[in-house]
């Protein structure tokens, strides 16, 4: 951005004044700008106010529900803050599943990156270890119980865009932005979601020299044209924003499904699809966990508790044999997710070729060996 950089004090005055208006009571708080949401966004990754400051920052303009100005501004203190690559392919799918995870399911989106490198649609995957309110199983997880390199740099996750052998890369947030990663232990006392929940997906960390197409997943209706907004500030030059199970970008298998879409930076509209349309026949909505993952106990109850590691040892298993072709819930899954992402990128003319494309990638096992 073009505006002035602000010093320390200076921060902290605007943080001051902005306190003073957003946390007034549900009917005097006001709404701040852009420039100012920016600024107080900037203030807490640079930690130039108080964690006590920062915390009435996010409560205060949940409160008082952010404004689509609020939002742009604590998303362009993101940008300004990430690591943002471009890597040396025309186009890149980003596909930002939710960073607090899965608990009610075997995450099979971690697959999505190789499966569609096969299909010659280089992707990029992005997370971290753990944050609220779910705290369940991430990409991160299941990626390294896989063998996957969760620690790269944005280079050297960009990097492996370019090589025909892998084609996908995952990168976490404690590389491409530190300054928000540093936030997880104030986000934890916060308990309750906020702003940086519903934005720091939007980040970018990897994007293509002609296009960069977000790929992400909602459970809330009110959520689509938020994320589409977001889309279109970050500089996406399309999105698929999918209603997944558990707020991921796999729809249920067993219903008709909805998702939002953009183009070319255009309005996003609505689409409807349907899983037995495109040869999919399951009784269950997702990956069902295995009855034998060992129970583990949690302090709250926010969410189902599962072990993460046992979990995400599952997860790996069964998305690593979907990508050798072997049917079931997960395979269904990937074809699923990846015929909506074929068809929105418009590799395919329906929905149902897209959907066997992923098929007949899937039955030649190639894919499984650009996991490494």
């Amino acid at each position: 951005m073009n505006t002035p950089a602000a010093s320390g004090p200076d921060l902290a005055r605007t943080m001051h004044s902005i306190i003073q208006r957003i946390a007034t009571g549900p009917e005097l708080s006001k709404d701040i700008s852009r420039e100012e949401a920016r600024l107080g966004m900037r203030a807490i990754l640079e930690n130039a106010v108080d964690p006590v400051q920062a915390g009435i920052y996010f409560i205060a303009l949940r409160m008082k529900r952010e404004t689509m100005d609020e939002f742009k501004g604590v998303l362009d203190a993101i940008l300004d803050a990430t690591a943002r690559m471009t890597a040396e392919v025309d186009e890149v799918v980003d596909i930002a599943d939710p960073y607090d995870g899965y608990n009610r399911c075997l995450p099979a989106a971690p697959f999505l990156a190789p499966l569609l490198a096969e299909l010659g649609v280089p992707a990029v995957n992005h997370g971290l270890e753990a944050v609220g309110p779910k705290y369940g199983v991430t990409a991160r997880h299941v990626l390294r119980a896989a063998g996957v390199d969760v620690d790269l740099s944005p280079a050297d996750a960009a990097a492996r865009l370019t090589d025909a052998d892998i084609g996908w890369s995952y990168v976490d947030q404690a590389a491409f932005c530190p300054a928000l990663h540093d936030l997880i232990p104030l986000r934890t006392k916060i308990i309750k979601r906020q702003a940086v929940t519903t934005i720091e997906t939007q980040a970018m960390p990897l994007r293509g020299r002609r296009k960069t197409h977000l790929v992400t997943g909602y459970v809330h209706k009110p959520y689509p044209p938020i994320y589409a907004m977001l889309a279109r500030h970050a500089g996406f030059d399309s999105a698929l924003i999918v209603r997944g199970v558990e707020g991921g970008v796999i729809p249920s298998l067993r219903q008709p499904g909805k998702a939002s879409r953009y183009q070319d930076h255009g309005e996003e509209y609505e689409i409807d699809f349907d899983p037995a349309a495109l040869g999919i026949a399951q009784t269950a909505r997702s990956v069902p966990l295995p009855d034998d993952l060992p129970k583990v106990e949690r302090e709250d109850d926010v969410a189902i508790a599962v072990d993460i590691q046992a979990t995400a040892q599952a997860a790996a298993a069964a998305g690593l044999a979907a990508l050798r072709g072997e049917r079931g819930a997960t395979y269904d899954s990937l074809v699923l997710a990846g015929g909506l992402i074929l068809h929105h990128l418009g590799r395919a003319a329906t929905l149902r070729d897209a959907a066997d494309r992923v098929r007949a990638a899937l039955d030649s096992g190639r894919a499984a060996a650009r996991v490494r």
